[in-house]
């Protein structure tokens, strides 16, 4: 199997990771301050509240319908992502396979852009008490959103060894 074809699909399976952790973990919106006594955290699926230095109370958050699209397009990009792991490597047997997984990898990609294009938009919900695409000031992007971030630059470089646009020296 070819070096770039390799060192792709390495690349793939950690953006699909990565990507898969950001989606679980709640902490795609976090309180400038976490350890004042009002701090907040919030996901896809969960909210959590610590009051006056109280365990923190996690709730069941009533997804806007940004959000619901964000949700969306991450699920279709980790299973695209995990395909496309898979078609690589297939690819040593059936070169057909090379060829479907730049397509679903592409596919992927675009659905990973359109959740980081649409997940701000959500920020006018009351647990935020922003402006579609503006934070307030006493929140920040969390770590989560920064996986995520991540995992679709690990994407866009996966693409282009697979395409092998980019050549390294392997």
């Amino acid at each position: 199997m070819d070096k770039l074809i390799i060192a792709s699909c390495i690349l793939f399976f950690v953006a699909d990771i990565l990507t898969l952790t950001s989606l679980l973990h709640p902490a795609w919106i976090i309180s400038r301050n976490l350890d004042s006594p009002g701090s907040t955290v919030l996901g896809l699926f969960t909210h959590c509240l610590k009051i006056w230095g109280r365990d923190p109370v996690c709730l069941q958050l009533s997804l806007p319908p940004e959000w619901k699209w964000t949700l969306l397009f991450l699920v279709v990009a980790i299973m695209c992502l995990s395909s496309t792991c898979v078609l690589l490597a297939l690819s040593e047997q059936r070169q057909k396979a090379l060829l479907l997984a730049r397509w679903i990898a592409f596919v992927g990609l675009l659905c990973m852009c359109f959740a980081a294009l649409i997940f701000p938009a959500g920020f006018y919900i009351q647990e935020i008490g922003g402006e579609p695409y503006r934070l307030p000031s006493s929140l920040r992007i969390g770590p989560s959103y920064m996986l995520f971030f991540f995992a679709i630059l690990l994407t866009i470089i996966s693409e282009l060894l697979a395409e092998k646009i980019c050549r390294p020296f392997l």
